[in-house]
């Protein structure tokens, strides 16, 4: 009973800690005073799940639970989101709650890496296995975030096109306008990459736990980092550059090209993630 609320609030807190992050960075790019007031406040619930499980593990182990490496990383981790939660409130530093929550989360994660080190072997084996059910969540749910994104930067070319083209028939005035069409590819690529970062914290963690032959060089996990990359550069290039219309639309669409090679090609060849590419 006790491994199983144990893992319970770990799976809350990753989840809720995952989407206060992605809170900030909605909030990084488009100064979203909504987002990062949802965000401070599942930040809020974090620590106070954090605290239950510190708290707990204290009474347990009849000491403060700071002796081994997983129980040094998760009191680290929870000063970190303590730390966030002052200077989001008292301060009032955004780009530094955003930096030191991704930071927070990274270690949280390894945190499962060193989870092992517990007694419980049956809540090590339960976290490890749940990480894995969470990164492929996150990483599908990412994926589909940037083929909405794409679905709509194919609606701008040719809505482009046919504006060029001086063809206007009933299915010009069924497409949205082009500045709409381009904040809507904006918005889902904007939510996808830190879900993305996200599902590869995690999944680099799993396969580094859970298999022997585990390889940093496995051709799925460059090209996820590939992908990563690709449309880390497209948010720069929207929001630094101030880059749109056209040209980004293009980048986006290429972006989703490497996509789906990395899903279907190189899933393929790599070799751990043939089970779900």
């Amino acid at each position: 009973m006790q491994t199983f609320i144990y893992g319970w609030i770990y799976d809350i807190t990753i989840i809720l800690y995952a989407c206060s992050v992605l809170g900030y960075f909605i909030d990084f790019l488009q100064n979203n005073r909504k987002a990062n007031k949802i965000a401070f406040w599942l930040l809020a619930i974090v620590w106070i799940l954090q605290s239950i499980f510190l708290v707990s593990r204290m009474f347990e182990m009849g000491r403060f639970p700071i002796l081994t490496m997983a129980e040094g990383l998760y009191f680290y981790t929870w000063v970190l989101v303590s730390f966030s939660l002052i200077i989001n409130k008292v301060f009032r530093i955004d780009l530094i709650v955003f930096f030191t929550n991704v930071l927070g989360f990274i270690i949280m994660a390894l945190h499962l890496f060193a989870s092992v080190e517990y007694k419980s072997d049956v809540l090590a084996e339960k976290l490890i296995s749940e990480l894995l059910i969470i990164h492929i969540t996150i990483a599908i749910i990412s994926y589909g975030a940037f083929t909405l994104s794409a679905i709509f930067s194919m609606m701008y070319m040719l809505q482009y096109h046919m504006i060029k083209r001086k063809k206007w028939n009933k299915q010009l005035w069924r497409l949205e306008d082009l500045s709409k069409l381009d904040r809507l590819s904006y918005t889902f690529n904007m939510s996808g990459v830190p879900m993305l970062l996200i599902s590869l914290i995690l999944g680099v963690n799993w396969a580094y736990i859970s298999l022997e032959d585990f390889k940093w060089y496995d051709v799925k996990i460059i090209g996820s980092f590939i992908v990563l990359i690709t449309y880390s550069i497209y948010l720069y290039l929207r929001v630094a550059k101030g880059i749109q219309g056209k040209a980004i639309v293009l980048w986006n669409l290429a972006a989703f090209l490497i996509l789906l090679i990395n899903f279907f090609l190189l899933g393929s060849l790599s070799g751990f993630h043939f089970w779900y590419g």
